[in-house]
């Protein structure tokens, strides 16, 4: 397949990009900055795009399969995740491009209690509200678009640098947990868990997590 990510010089963007090599695909990435281009791997195509910018993601995705955004924005600018995700998603409808989101773990349910992971009471430390927040409002937002094909994944509590066994455990709406009470998933399983999903869709327009 042919696939674009966005957002892949950031630490789970670059593992969704060699995973993707991994497989025989051809990426190309999209990063904001020119001094990023050589953080990616020489067999992919770089790319200077405005993730903001409609009009851009439909040039850059036109032509490819699948299209994959990875994107964090700064500190102090995490409110910004909403209006970018909305320009990919609506740059890939005008491309007709399907679109895999990797979303935050914010609005998933405690299994077991009448509450989120955001809203949850001393779940989140105060550092990562800002982003939990913008990833809460990210999903609502998504949920509303009914014009391309999308799936949006939901790490679990914890999202690590770690291994790659390849192995992992599905859910929807829920926060998954193992036996021992953990909820987390290696970014190198999460990149397998998208490129899965990419190669052989089983959610449309609905959200699904992943768990190790």
């Amino acid at each position: 397949m042919k696939i674009i990510i966005f957002g892949a010089a950031g630490n789970v963007g670059s593992r969704i990009v060699s995973e993707a090599l991994s497989r025989g695909h051809e990426v190309s990435a999209v990063v904001r900055k020119t001094e990023q281009l050589s953080k990616l791997p020489k067999a992919v195509q770089g790319c200077i795009g405005d993730a903001q910018n409609t009009a851009d993601v439909a040039r850059l995705t036109a032509g490819h399969d699948l299209v994959i955004t990875a994107v964090r924005p700064p500190s102090g600018c995490e409110q910004l995740l909403i209006p970018i995700t909305q320009a990919i998603l609506a740059g890939a409808a005008e491309s007709a491009v399907r679109v895999l989101v990797v979303g935050g773990a914010a609005s998933l349910k405690i299994p077991g209690q009448d509450t989120t992971v955001l809203t949850a009471e001393n779940f989140l430390p105060e550092a990562v509200k800002p982003i939990a927040t913008a990833c809460f409002a990210q999903h609502q937002a998504v949920e509303k678009v009914n014009n391309t094909d999308w799936a949006y994944l939901s790490p679990p509590a914890m999202l690590v640098p770690g291994v790659r066994t390849g192995e992992y455990r599905l859910g929807t709406d829920e926060l998954l947990y193992d036996n021992e009470g953990n909820s987390q998933i290696s970014m190198e399983d999460f990149a397998v868990v998208l490129l899965d999903e990419g190669e052989a869709p089983k959610h449309h327009k609905v959200r699904f997590t992943a768990a190790n």
